[in-house]
């Protein structure tokens, strides 16, 4: 497993992070087996957030693995809040508050990061910058990000904060491609060529931000995953000919797609099966060309100006 460096930071991760939204349903010794199979193929880096499975996917997590200082210091332990039941909440009591909920489900002292979960329209960043600063000092959260942010929300959060933004968790993978199609499409009057996130792929490599796509397997919103489905037979053929002459599968070519753009993306899988997790780690090892990365980006439906 190849590793990233994190700009503005100590950290020094896996390129491909293990998403633990679904472990909720599974069993504590099926978690186990799950984490500690990333573990052997590299991946240290685990993404949560409070409101995965209301809790419980912290919660089972550090009991399937009867979390201990060891085994804690192998893994890099991210963490998301701010998403409510029916509303969204950036405020000093609610993020000091979540952050101390996700750290006694997880059985920690600290977490390596912590995400504001997607955009509070009521975020008032003084408070933000109150809270990261009490969670930096106390030693409960050493890193900071965002999710789903555009350049300016991100600016407005950085004129308050003493922390730098080292991450954003954005929506990417081959078939919602909206922040490369704007780039490509420059000064053309076609749909593609809309920038609808404020150019946040240009901004996030100018600003060192980590971009970690989340969902790289579905396509739309949680509409499924696009890989052996009839509903895109060009993709996938595509696909296909390229994990059969590279001895992959499907979804390491899926991920090596994402993993071959330059801007260092650090893609979150979320699949709760041992043998697929050594499948989609085998994308570290393939560099895909610009011909074969752009081949799949022509077979999923998109034209080159």
């Amino acid at each position: 497993m190849k590793r990233i460096k994190i700009a503005n930071s100590d950290l020094n991760v896996s390129e491909i992070s293990l998403g633990c939204m679904r472990i909720a349903e599974m069993s504590q010794p099926e978690i186990a087996r799950l984490i500690h199979t990333a573990l052997e193929e590299g991946i240290d880096f685990f993404d949560h957030a409070d409101i995965y499975g209301g809790g419980q996917s912290e919660e089972k997590f550090s009991a399937a693995l009867d979390m201990n200082p060891t085994l804690r210091e192998q893994m890099v332990l991210q963490t998301k809040c701010g998403i409510r039941r029916g509303f969204f909440d950036f405020s000093k009591e609610h993020i000091l508050n979540a952050v101390d909920g996700s750290l006694k489900r997880l059985r920690t002292d600290y977490v390596d990061v912590l995400l504001l979960h997607r955009p509070d329209a009521l975020v008032e960043p003084e408070e933000v910058a109150e809270a990261f600063t009490i969670l930096e000092s106390s030693g409960k959260v050493r890193y900071f990000g965002v999710s789903n942010q555009n350049p300016m929300q991100i600016e407005l959060l950085s004129k308050y904060l003493k922390q730098k933004i080292l991450f954003n968790q954005l929506q990417f993978s081959i078939t919602n491609t909206g922040m490369i199609d704007a780039g490509i499409n420059v000064n053309m009057e076609i749909d593609p060529s809309i920038d609808r996130d404020g150019g946040i792929l240009d901004y996030c490599r100018l600003k060192e931000i980590t971009i970690q796509p989340w969902s790289p397997f579905q396509y739309g919103f949680f509409e499924g995953v696009f890989l052996d489905n009839d509903k895109f037979p060009e993709l996938n053929a595509a696909i296909d000919a390229l994990a059969a002459a590279k001895d992959v599968t499907n979804s390491a070519i899926a991920i090596a797609w994402i993993l071959r753009h330059p801007a260092r993306m650090q893609p979150i899988v979320g699949t709760t099966r041992p043998e697929r997790v050594k499948e989609i780690c085998k994308a570290s090892d393939i560099k895909l060309s610009r011909q074969e990365w752009y081949e799949i980006y022509r077979a999923a439906g998109n034209t080159l100006p």
